[in-house]
């Protein structure tokens, strides 16, 4: 190994702490990739990891010994405030549930525990459990609980788990986290001076005081490309419709919970920001009439009457003049013809990007698979994290930005 380093994260520090999972194997891969990257690499293994991975394929590859003992008689001092003393950044990697937990509490009582509790810049984690675990309501819990702490929270994504099944819970890929703590210790202020407003989250059209008519959306699309423009330098208004997502540090947010009431929001401030990106799966219809008590189960049946939404992206599209108008930014969930659709829907809606996928991919998980179509093409990515994919279109709405 070259004692030079060379790379975004040459002469950086970065501590991998490995939590007791099967996907306990990749992140020796994870940790080679972060030395190509430049930085030198401390390990930290749980009592868990060693069932599934020992310290000595570590060792190999960072050239450091694994850390596995809060009490190692080896090392004079504390060393846990040592590890963290020196490290630019921290990676759980695997995170499992018990870990997260951990973490979202400030347990401290092992080495793992106790570096994550001292860490004093990025802390990155990649989930990695099974399905029903992650969608448990206290790991949901513990998960935005450390996101609204400045926590990166990489993945999971859908694929193959180790009990045969396949669902979300799969650690997201060592090349993909790499590049996450790159992106966290390299940050990029290439949108300092604009103003951003996104709409996040589903609409819930009221039917009486306790039901409505909704959909599935959980609005962590926007709120990732919230969080991406904050982090890139711009300053960030968030119009957010009813979700289960704390508000983002450093970004203003104006909640909102129906189509109308989202419109008003938007609309009265548009004309002032530089892009507007609806992100929002806003309702296209609400019942005519909203019934002042709980309708009650006295009939067979029952009948709704609906009428049409306003189309906010529609209305900010025809709303544009010249070349100073907003870059607007719009998203398609599709069920088929994905690029013809958001093709159509580029030129009649007045959109500079519109970000598409398939119904099947968008919702309530934590990756997606878009389309990114503009007039000069449209250009397909792989399934990726959420926040990737934020930072995807970030780069496209820079690269329209720059050629006006």
């Amino acid at each position: 190994m070259s004692s030079e380093q060379v790379g975004p994260l040459a002469g950086r520090e970065v501590l991998l702490v490995v939590g007791g999972g099967i996907a306990a194997y990749k992140s020796v891969t994870l940790a080679r990739e972060i030395l190509r990257a430049g930085a030198k690499v401390e390990t930290v293994l749980t009592a868990a990891a060693q069932r599934f991975v020992t310290g000595v394929s570590f060792a190999g590859v960072t050239g450091r010994p694994a850390r596995i003992d809060l009490w190692d008689a080896s090392y004079p001092g504390e060393l846990h405030i040592e590890l963290t003393r020196k490290a630019d950044a921290v990676i759980v990697a695997p995170a499992t549930a018990d870990l997260l937990a951990r973490m979202a509490h400030g347990l401290a009582d092992d080495l793992a525990t106790t570096c994550l509790v001292a860490a004093k810049g990025p802390v990155l984690v990649a989930p990695a459990m099974h399905p029903r675990m992650w969608e448990h309501p206290a790991t949901q819990a513990n998960v935005a609980l450390l996101r609204a702490r400045g926590v990166t929270v990489i993945g999971p994504v859908v694929g193959p788990l180790a009990s045969g099944e396949t669902g979300i819970g799969r650690m997201t890929e060592p090349e993909a986290i790499a590049r996450a703590v790159v992106a966290a210790l390299t940050p990029r202020r290439d949108l300092e001076g604009l103003r951003v407003l996104i709409s996040a989250g589903p609409t819930h059209e009221a039917i009486d005081p306790v039901r409505f008519v909704g959909n599935r959306s959980s609005g962590r699309m926007g709120f990732a490309i919230a969080e991406g423009a904050r982090d890139r330098g711009a300053a960030v208004t968030l119009v957010a419709g009813p979700v289960a997502l704390a508000d983002p540090a450093g970004v203003a947010v104006v909640r909102v919970r129906s189509a109308v009431e989202m419109r008003d929001a938007v609309t009265a401030v548009a004309s002032g920001f530089d892009v507007v990106i609806m992100a929002a799966a806003v309702a296209d219809y609400r019942p005519a009439e909203v019934a002042p008590a709980k309708i009650k189960k006295s009939h067979a049946e029952l009948t709704l009457r609906l009428v049409k939404n306003p189309d906010i992206l529609a209305e900010l599209g025809a709303a544009r003049g010249d070349a100073r108008s907003p870059i607007l930014v719009g998203f398609a969930v599709e069920t088929g013809d994905l690029v013809a659709h958001a093709r159509e829907k580029l030129a009649r809606k007045g959109c500079d990007l519109v970000v598409a996928n398939l119904a099947e991919h968008g919702f309530e998980g934590a990756d997606n698979v878009v389309t990114l179509v503009s007039a000069a093409r449209a250009e397909a990515l792989e399934r990726m994290d959420k926040r990737e994919v934020a930072e995807r279109i970030l780069d496209t709405v820079r690269e329209i930005r720059a050629s006006r």
